[in-house]
């Protein structure tokens, strides 16, 4: 849909502005910790899709969470639990250990692709306790259908139905959420449903805009926090019974303000006071966890240990990128050749690789080797070791340094930066942007719900949108084309 996007780099600077404007009010925005908020860049110009392939992404990304909740089993079950424990900060833990026995269902998780120079996707993480985003995609396509079918004088009417063609992933997660409800408390429906975050969560304009969809689907929907909540019998806030609690939280942040309530109630799996989703599962997320399934590909014994079926080694196989814990030793390299000494030989090649803390948020730990001597990667060494490094210095520091679990490495994923068109409330300005595409799934349930995907852009390889970086609207090509027809009858 080239001729589509030409149109759009052409037009944005008219309806730049307005669009900027319009997601901003819907919540497409990141909340400081004392309450105010930064719109987060939207473009003018969409990633487009065929619908079959944006499936097709959410099956893979099916396939690797089912395939990375058993490899976290069965490290969890074994004689090298604490490659994955000890990752993990004290309260994350003991929750980890209390529950993963119990954990088969999640409502929703994500994978982050790159689409490298191959046109193939290549997954670097999974998300699986705060996948977010859901609503965040969904103000962005629906704000930039609206805004650019009324420029391109859409029949009004019609716009609902091509919101509808485009799919919701804020739908998605309803309907995964009353699903997973349905299995654990035998066909019923909750009457009340709670989204738990902190308050003045970095997303919780992202919460508001899900809150008022779940009503919208007919849900008794609230956003609440952890200081509210009480209960002898129920999850309770200020008198009112919440039968499903959708959980937005990370356990770290219940060490910094600490909730003995809510640390009890996270401690049972699937909730005895109430049904909640998703239970924190840090050991999916662990990249040691990705490591090891990357492993499991070259080593039979491993993936037949674990149970990994041929689909899940297939997708694994072809999707996952060679990843592996950065330590020293042997082992096998991204291209099969055997690997004398796994730092050295990533020492010599920075081009090649990246190193990432296993267990982390944000992008802080993660050295492209690519971009050494840039800005960027000066100021990440800067900020974790205090001085500038070499790459084969900051080799050196991160194979000694364990926190968070240590480092891994993982082969670099050739990608090239896109020109998109940014929108702010002022107008709009080309842009070149590094584009990720992140797709959601669900795990243990009976039905995948039609789940879509996330793409977000930024100046940096290293793409977050906490750091900067923006959201792209994803549409598929039967709604683009409509678009474009509506222009030519113009």
């Amino acid at each position: 849909m080239n001729e589509l996007l030409e149109v759009l780099r052409f037009q944005a600077p008219k309806f730049g502005a307005e669009l900027a404007q319009t997601a901003y009010q819907r919540g497409l925005a990141v909340t400081r910790e004392d309450g105010t908020t930064l719109p987060i860049p939207i473009t003018a110009t969409p990633v487009i899709l065929d619908a079959a392939e944006i499936r097709r992404r959410s099956e893979l990304t099916a396939t690797l969470s089912s395939a990375t909740l058993k490899m976290a089993d069965a490290v969890l079950n074994g004689s090298t639990a604490d490659v994955l424990l000890g990752a993990l900060s004290p309260l994350e833990r003991s929750i980890v250990e209390r529950t993963w026995r119990h954990v088969s269902r999640l409502a929703t998780t994500r994978v982050d692709f790159f689409v490298n120079t191959a046109n193939q996707p290549r997954a670097l993480e999974i998300n699986t306790t705060i996948p977010a985003m859901q609503g965040y995609s969904d103000i962005a396509a629906r704000t930039f259908l609206e805004v650019v079918a009324r420029h391109f004088g859409y029949p009004e009417k019609a716009i609902h139905a091509l919101l509808t063609l485009n799919g919701s992933n804020a739908l998605a997660l309803y309907r995964a959420l009353l699903d997973g409800y349905a299995i654990e408390r035998k066909g019923q429906q909750p009457n009340t449903v709670a989204l738990l975050c902190r308050r003045n969560d970095a997303q919780i304009t992202e919460l508001r805009y899900l809150a008022e969809r779940f009503r919208e689907f007919g849900a008794d929907a609230d956003i609440v926090h952890p200081d509210e909540v009480s209960g002898e019998e129920a999850f309770t806030v200020n008198g009112k019974k919440y039968d499903l609690v959708y959980l937005h939280l990370f356990v770290q942040r219940l060490e910094e303000t600490p909730s003995p309530w809510l640390e009890d109630f996270l401690a049972t799996v699937p909730g005895k006071k109430a049904v909640f989703f998703n239970p924190p599962t840090a050991q999916m997320e662990v990249k040691s966890t990705f490591a090891l399934l990357s492993q499991a590909v070259a080593d039979p014994e491993l993936a037949e240990g674990v149970g990994l079926s041929a689909d899940e080694l297939a997708a694994i196989r072809a999707h996952v990128p060679w990843t592996r814990r950065f330590r020293r030793g042997p082992t096998i390299g991204p291209g099969g050749e055997k690997l004398d000494e796994l730092v050295a030989a990533v020492a010599a090649e920075p081009r090649h690789f990246a190193l990432k803390r296993s267990w982390g948020y944000g992008g802080k730990a993660i050295f492209l080797g690519d971009s050494v001597g840039t800005v960027p990667y000066n100021e990440r060494v800067q900020a974790i070791y205090g001085a500038p490094l070499s790459w084969p210095e900051l080799c050196e520091r991160a194979v000694a340094d364990t926190t968070g679990g240590g480092y891994v490495v993982q082969e670099l994923v050739e990608t090239q930066p896109e020109e998109h068109f940014v929108c702010t409330e002022t107008g709009a300005l080309p842009t070149s942007f590094y584009v990720d595409y992140s797709a959601y799934a669900s795990v243990g349930l009976a039905k995948q719900p039609a789940w879509g995907g996330v793409c977000r852009g930024s100046m940096s390889e290293i793409v977050n949108i906490l750091a900067g970086g923006g959201v792209v609207p994803l549409i598929t090509t039967e709604v683009a084309q409509k678009l474009l027809m509506a222009w030519k009858a113009i």
